[in-house]
């Protein structure tokens, strides 16, 4: 069988730095650029910069920094594979083994661009990195690094494009830059140049990348013909919004046909996001749990689960968001079909994991307004909610040592103080929460005698009697 490198592929200059060379950025940025170059729109690759010490230059030097990205998925409701080789990656730099080469990066006008992720833990301040260390540990100090010496030789300055999973990502890595510009006493004129030349732009990105098929990799190789060892697979699903100015004329990406929305405030869709694609797994995952399923889909697949997720989208959710009810409702609609994807296993227990806090971000913040708005509770979102003090009061979870510590000190009290007690717990929710007590001790009275479809059942009933 043939390798990946000994097939044909158009390779272009590069144009842009990238940090990070894992599977997202691999089956999201990188392919991007594929799909605008064979538009000619852009005509460039980047150079990937490994974020840590363990990172997968190897094997991309191996393969002439070529993979495939298979795309598997329902559109329409119709399954659809897909696959391409991705040329875009120029060449991969170690920078714990060539920081010189990394800070040469900054010679090259033509590199005006840096996209980034890093995982959530990657835009950090670590104050025990220095100018001098090559390489600092954290990304934000490689990037300073990499900054000043293209202030040093009175360069143009980067557009910069954090895709890390954290709010106002763009702000952040700014702040942990200027605090490093601080820390290592670098001129304030370098400072001025970091406002006045560069643009730190927030983003949001949403594709869902399960990445390499290990159980399937042999079938896959067999039908591309081939050998590859960093397939990725994806969902053909994306979306990618960029919050700053003239990113167009940089990286025509909405030119190629490509879910990408530049926008100067990025806030609503990020709440889109949060709320109705993130809340509805948050919603569904200690329920599912308790009722035995073990997957997205098994959930989609489910009458009961299914008519839940339904009615959560258009009685709870969509009515509480500020945009356009015929956009949310199309979103919603995608969420769905995304939901029932048969090529990703989305397994509910890995979901689970740190459900206090993603119900805080994702569903809390719906639940208040709507009590505010309509003087009653939404009554899903709290069946979710006692769902999630159910399961952690009886079964095993993995959590934040706090959030475990108060669960235990709960299990210590009588049975019916034990809800008071955490509804009210502000390192929980950072909002009492104790008007829901009544409802939240009935529901998981049913979740105790009769299981998690005798809750789902009483919350269609309930609404019946009162509806929102």
């Amino acid at each position: 069988m043939q390798n990946i490198k000994d097939q044909s592929v158009t390779q272009y200059p590069p144009r842009v730095i990238q940090f990070g060379e894992g599977n997202f950025m691999r089956g999201f940025f990188n392919w991007q650029l594929a799909q605008m170059n064979k538009q000619g729109l852009f005509q460039g690759s980047a150079i990937v910069v490994q974020p840590i010490p363990q990172g997968l230059k190897a094997l991309l030097d191996e393969q002439d920094d070529r993979y495939t990205v298979i795309l598997e998925g329902l559109v329409d409701g119709v399954p659809m594979q897909k696959a391409e080789i991705i040329s875009t990656i120029h060449e991969v730099i170690d920078p714990y083994r060539q920081w010189q080469e990394f800070l040469a990066l900054a010679d090259n006008e033509a590199l005006d661009i840096i996209v980034s992720n890093t995982t959530e833990a990657g835009i950090r301040f670590d104050p025990s990195d220095t100018i001098s260390d090559t390489p600092p540990s954290s990304y934000p100090a490689k990037l300073t690094a990499l900054l000043y010496r293209r202030f040093q030789l009175k360069k143009p300055g980067f557009t910069i494009i954090p895709c890390e999973l954290i709010d106002r990502n763009g702000e952040k890595l700014k702040q942990a830059v200027q605090a490093y510009a601080e820390l290592w006493a670098l001129p304030k004129a370098f400072s001025e140049w970091l406002n006045s030349d560069n643009q730190f732009c927030c983003s949001l990105v949403d594709r869902i990348v399960p990445g390499y098929p290990r159980e399937q990799a042999a079938a896959y190789e067999t039908l591309l013909g081939y050998q590859d060892q960093l397939i990725v697979t994806a969902e053909p699903f994306m979306l990618w919004v960029i919050e700053g100015s003239e990113i167009e004329a940089k990286l025509p990406l909405a030119a190629a046909g490509l879910n990408v929305i530049v926008t100067d405030d990025m806030t609503p869709y990020r709440e889109r996001k949060v709320h109705l694609l993130n809340g509805p797994h948050t919603a569904i995952v200690s329920l599912g749990c308790l009722a035995g399923l073990e997957t997205v889909e098994d959930v989609m697949n489910d009458p009961d689960f299914a008519l839940y997720v339904e009615r959560l989208f258009q009685n709870e959710l969509i009515p509480m968001l500020d945009l356009p009810e015929t956009q949310l409702r199309a979103y919603a609609e995608e969420i769905k079909e995304r939901f029932k994807n048969p090529y990703v296993h989305h397994q509910l227990q890995s979901i689970a994991l740190n459900s206090v806090s993603k119900f805080t971000a994702r569903l809390l913040p719906v639940l208040m307004r709507f009590y505010q708005k309509k003087q009653q509770i939404p009554l899903r979102i709290t069946a979710s909610l006692a769902a999630l003090l159910h399961r952690y009061l009886t079964g095993p979870f993995e959590d934040e040592a706090l959030v475990s510590a108060i669960f235990t000190e709960a299990k210590q009290l009588a049975p019916s103080a034990q809800y008071a007690f955490l509804l009210g717990n502000d390192a929980l929710w950072q909002i009492d929460l104790r008007f829901l007590t009544d409802d939240i001790q009935t529901m998981t009275s049913i979740l105790a005698l009769d299981g998690p479809r005798a809750l789902l059942h009483y919350v269609e009933q309930q609404e019946a009697v009162s509806p929102v």
